[in-house]
C-alpha cells in the first residue's frame, strides 16, 4: 500500500515553508531539495519510497517557489539565506541531523549544509551537480569546462553561457520564461538522450542568441514528454510558477559573488560524511562523465559513492526507479543504523 504524502507547513519570524512529508514521524528525516525551475513534487516518485522504507521522507518548496515565501531583492536568494531555511526546516521537525539529498540547483544547497554545517548532516546525495568547495558560480565551474568541446575562442563560458545571461539581462530571463509558463514547462522537462553527446549544450549560445528561445522570446509550444510529466504533473508546475513569476527562480543564479564568499567562510572544505553523487550520462549541461567537473568533488570528500542512470538532467522523474535503487544501495551500505527499526 502506498503512504499517503502530506501538505505541511512551517513558518518563523524571518521565512515560510510549505513541504511535502511523507512516512513515519520517527523516522529518520531525508529531505529531498529540489532545483530550477522545480517544485516539491520533482520528488513525488522519491517520498512513497522512502517513507515506505521508514525515513521521514521531505521535500520542501523552496524560497521563491509555490507556497513558501517569496522575496523581491535578488540578495534575498543566496545561498546563506537558503541553508538558514533548511535549518529552520530541520529545526520544525524536531531533529538534530538529516540525509539530504539535492538535484540542479538543490545539489549547491546540499554541499553548503555539509559545508556549513555537518553537524546537522548524517550523510549528503546529490543528481546532477557535483561539489565546488569554492561554491557553484560560473567563476568556479568555467574552469572546468571542456575545451575540445567548448574551444575558449568561440564559447569562452562554454555551457554555462546561460548563467552570465542572467547577469547580464535579467529581465529579458524572466519575461522569456513567463510569455507562456505551460510552453515553458513542456519545453524543459523533457527526458534525455545520448543524441548531442560531445556536441556544444544549447545553453553555450543563450547570449549569442538574445536569450534562451532566441528572436522569438519565447518557449515554443512542444507536446509534453509523457515520459516525464503526466498532465496533472504539468499543470501543477504551470500554476506554481504563473502565481509566483521567474524573478526568484531565476535570481538563484545572480549570487554568485556572495556564495562564493559563504563558501569560503564554511569551517569544513573536506567533508567527511557519507556522500553520493549521481551522474546523469545524458545530461549534456551538467556534465560528469569524463569531464573534469567532478574533480574537486573527488578531492574533497572522504567518503564518496558514485553512481550512473542513464538519464537526462530530469532523472528523479525521468528514471525514477533507478536513481531510487542507487540512493537505497548507498544508504544500506552506508547508513544501515539510520533505518527506522520496527
Amino acid at each position: 500500500m502506498t503512504l499517503p504524502v502530506l501538505e505541511c507547513v512551517t513558518r518563523s519570524a524571518r521565512h515560510t515553508t510549505f513541504y511535502l512529508a511523507c512516512g513515519p514521524e520517527a523516522g529518520t528525516p531525508i529531505i529531498f531539495v529540489h532545483g530550477w525551475p522545480e517544485l516539491s513534487i520533482s520528488w513525488r516518485h522519491q517520498l512513497p519510497v522512502f517513507g515506505g522504507l521508514g525515513f521521514r521522507a521531505i521535500a520542501p518548496d523552496m524560497r521563491g517557489y509555490g507556497r513558501s515565501s517569496v522575496y523581491g531583492r535578488h540578495a534575498d536568494y543566496c545561498q546563506q539565506e537558503i541553508v538558514a531555511d533548511m535549518i529552520e526546516l530541520l529545526d520544525s521537525l524536531g531533529a538534530e541531523k538529516a540525509i539530504w539529498v539535492g538535484h540542479d540547483w538543490g545539489a549547491p544547497v546540499v554541499w553548503s549544509m555539509a559545508q556549513q554545517h555537518p553537524d546537522r548532516c548524517h550523510a549528503v546525495a546529490t543528481l546532477c551537480v557535483p561539489y565546488i568547495p569554492d561554491g557553484f558560480a560560473p567563476e568556479t565551474i568555467i574552469p572546468l569546462a571542456d575545451r575540445t568541446i567548448y574551444p575558449e575562442t568561440s564559447h569562452p563560458a562554454a555551457q554555462w553561457d546561460y548563467m552570465l545571461f542572467y547577469r547580464e539581462n535579467f529581465a529579458a530571463a524572466c519575461a522569456g520564461f513567463e510569455a507562456d509558463v505551460r510552453a515553458t514547462v513542456k519545453l524543459l522537462f523533457r527526458a534525455g538522450s545520448a543524441e548531442g553527446q560531445k556536441q556544444p549544450a544549447g545553453t553555450a549560445f543563450t547570449r549569442a542568441n538574445g536569450g534562451w528561445f532566441g528572436p522569438g522570446g519565447q518557449a515554443p509550444d512542444v507536446p509534453r514528454d509523457t515520459s516525464v510529466l503526466t498532465l496533472e504533473d504539468e499543470n501543477r508546475y504551470v500554476e506554481g510558477l504563473t502565481r509566483n513569476g521567474f524573478f526568484g527562480p531565476d535570481s538563484w543564479y545572480v549570487n554568485g559573488v556572495a556564495n562564493m564568499a559563504y563558501a569560503t567562510r564554511a569551517p569544513h572544505a573536506h567533508l567527511q560524511m557519507p556522500a553520493l553523487f549521481i551522474h546523469a550520462a545524458h545530461d549534456h549541461v551538467c556534465a560528469t562523465v569524463d569531464t573534469r567537473l567532478p574533480e574537486p568533488m573527488r578531492a574533497h570528500c572522504v567518503d564518496l559513492t558514485e553512481a550512473t542512470v542513464a538519464s537526462g538532467h530530469w532523472m528523479a522523474q525521468e528514471k525514477p526507479a533507478e536513481v531510487n535503487a542507487a540512493l537505497t544501495r548507498w544508504l544500506a551500505a552506508r547508513l544501515p543504523d539510520l533505518w527506522l527499526k520496527t
